[in-house]
């Protein structure tokens, strides 16, 4: 196998060159068509995610076939097509697993964080989070669904039922998730950097009832905010364009540190949450929902190789929707 590797906090990936993965019981690998790359990704490469055993090969929005199956696996075929997510294994015998909550697990594995991940021509996953994709759709449109859908959705369900949806950063996530909130009948408040005029235009292609810098009030009270940027200054100014008893969902995670604000703008049962990882449960609704709303995901593709370019891309906001790497 072929990869680009994260040897130290900081460091340019440097391609890395091994045998192929030997599948163990009840994991399977995937041959790698194609893997989305997310602001997460960046985290781990700056170091801001702690623990981080070098060197790590990152990537959690794996898309591939499956060409080898570990001892006991079973309702996975050799050649399926399967998406590989962000939560790579749960211990289901923790306090948060036994409660259905295995989002929470005490003794998790991360894909692309804590066991190797997608920036690579094959990787092994353990069965049980791999979601099936069949046969519609293309790789690289299916990748960000992911990590950016999946984190997206989660957060979407969590900012409740309310019509007036702020999204605070456009990028993989919120373009997905602006689909998906237009699809049920919200409208959608977009906020970007200032100046970022081509994210702006694709918020307002996509059925975005308004699209503005993040430091502005948007032309209509917000029931829920989401925030996908990890900027903590977002939270207040998030709160102030949400209305009483409305709710601002952080949903990155890492974001840099919340600055102080008057109690006043989170008084009037204002909440803020944040989301963590995900569920199994979380991918089957939301692989029903897309299928529903027909969404589409816009993308640049990087060739594995050029998996620095793609992350400085994502870091200097030069990207219009998401980052794919293929291998």
């Amino acid at each position: 196998m072929h990869a680009m590797a994260l040897t130290a906090r900081g460091a340019r990936l440097t391609p890395l060159e091994r045998p192929d993965p030997i599948p163990g019981p009840g994991e399977v690998r995937v041959k790698v068509s194609a893997c989305g790359v997310c602001r997460t990704d960046l985290h781990v490469v700056d170091g801001e995610l702690p623990d981080i055993a070098y060197p790590i090969i990152p990537g959690h929005e794996v898309v591939g076939r499956i060409d080898a199956l570990g001892a006991g696996v079973m309702g996975l075929r050799v050649g399926a097509r399967v998406g590989v997510p962000w939560l790579g294994f749960t211990c289901g015998k923790c306090f948060y697993c036994r409660a259905d909550k295995e989002n929470l697990c005490d003794h998790p594995q991360f894909t692309g964080y804590t066991r190797d991940g997608g920036f690579a021509s094959h990787l092994v996953a353990d069965t049980r989070y791999c979601f099936p994709l069949g046969e519609d759709g293309d790789d690289a449109a299916l990748a960000p669904l992911l990590c950016a859908g999946l984190i997206g959705w989660r957060s979407l369900v969590m900012a409740g039922e309310g019509k007036a949806i702020g999204i605070y950063g456009f990028g993989a996530a919120g373009h997905i998730m602006a689909q998906v909130a237009r699809a049920q009948g919200r409208a959608v408040y977009a906020f970007t950097r200032r100046g970022d005029q081509e994210a702006q235009q694709l918020a307002l292609s996509l059925g975005a009832a308004w699209a503005g810098a993040s430091e502005e009030i948007p032309p209509a009270e917000l029931d829920a905010a989401i925030i996908y940027a990890p900027v903590g200054s977002l939270v207040p100014q998030a709160l102030r364009a949400v209305r009483k008893g409305g709710r601002v969902v952080c949903a990155g995670i890492h974001m840099s540190d919340i600055p102080t604000f008057p109690y006043n703008i989170l008084w009037g049962e204002r909440q803020v949450v944040s989301v963590a990882n995900l569920t199994r449960e979380d991918g089957v609704d939301f692989f029903k929902a897309i299928a529903r709303a027909k969404i589409q995901t816009h993308t640049t593709v990087f060739p594995l190789d050029q998996a620095n370019e793609a992350l400085s891309h994502l870091r200097d906001g030069k990207l219009v929707g998401a980052a794919v790497l293929r291998p």
